[in-house]
């Protein structure tokens, strides 16, 4: 269920509001025959102050609650045509961990996923040329990301984007701060040549990531996923996530058998 506030326009339509009880939301692709294009500000934040616009309704049949606020959102999917999120459209969304989206959004408002401290998995489906939507995921969350992406030809990749940490610490006798990273995921969230991902890049800091300091089991899953779907996936990069992930066998199994996936269990 969700109570929205829209406005119509000639090329489609814009959500400036909408609010949930559910804990896994999908926006609606059209209304009245438009498609939904853009998210206005502060569209999905919890407790944003009301906006001024048409109000629907869309309901899957039960009865909806009253006094959503999306605070307990934990999955999001979104429109297929959307091309604009404004500022702030995600703000304060703590418990949203999932994001479901296609690879079409131009632009990006400020903010627009601050506080979503959850928020670590995305779907993302790409049709035609690859868009920026992904580098700015990666830019914007430091955090472990663990992306799918579905190609329009039926292709799939799943990618880890190890974690990493930057920290500002004020050294007073040189009344200046200093800028430190930690963790070895800085190279993966910034591998983007010109916002677009190159597999092959992405592979070849493999050899790198293993030599710093590093999660284990975030090299585990980052590994078993490219050899689960290879695309672009050299044979020399083959060679060394297959080396490491023989090694690491028990660890694998142990992984797979917790979540119980049957079809990784059997490619493993």
């Amino acid at each position: 269920n969700g109570k929205l506030v829209i406005r119509r326009e000639p090329s489609g339509i814009t959500i400036l509001q909408a609010v949930t009880c559910d804990p896994r939301a999908v926006l609606p692709e059209e209304l009245f025959g438009l498609p939904v294009t853009a998210l206005g500000p502060h569209a999905l934040s919890p407790n944003a102050a009301p906006v001024q616009g048409e109000e629907i309704l869309v309901t899957c049949g039960a009865p909806a609650e009253e006094g959503g606020t999306n605070a307990g959102m934990q999955e999001l999917t979104l429109p297929s045509a959307l091309e604009r999120v404004g500022d702030y459209a995600l703000f304060n969304c703590t418990a949203l961990k999932k994001l479901s989206l296609h690879d079409g959004v131009r632009f990006w408002g400020g903010g627009t996923l601050m506080n979503c401290r959850c928020l670590d998995t995305f779907h993302l489906t790409r049709v035609g040329e690859q868009g920026e939507t992904l580098a700015y995921f990666a830019d914007e969350l430091s955090r472990e990301l663990d992306v799918t992406i579905r190609e329009a030809d039926g292709g799939q990749v799943r990618l880890i984007f190890p974690e990493y940490v930057e920290v500002y610490e004020e050294n007073c006798p040189a009344h200046h701060f200093d800028y430190n990273i930690s963790g070895a995921g800085y190279p993966y969230h910034h591998c983007f040549v010109r916002r677009r991902l190159d597999l092959r890049n992405y592979d070849r800091l493999w050899k790198a990531f293993l030599g710093m300091e590093h999660e284990a089991d975030c090299a585990l899953r980052l590994a078993f996923w490219r050899l689960r779907y290879p695309l672009d996936l050299t044979p020399e990069a083959e060679k060394a996530y297959l080396d490491y992930l023989r090694a690491q066998s028990e660890a694998a199994l142990a992984w797979l058998l917790a979540e119980r996936d049957t079809e990784s269990l059997r490619f493993l």
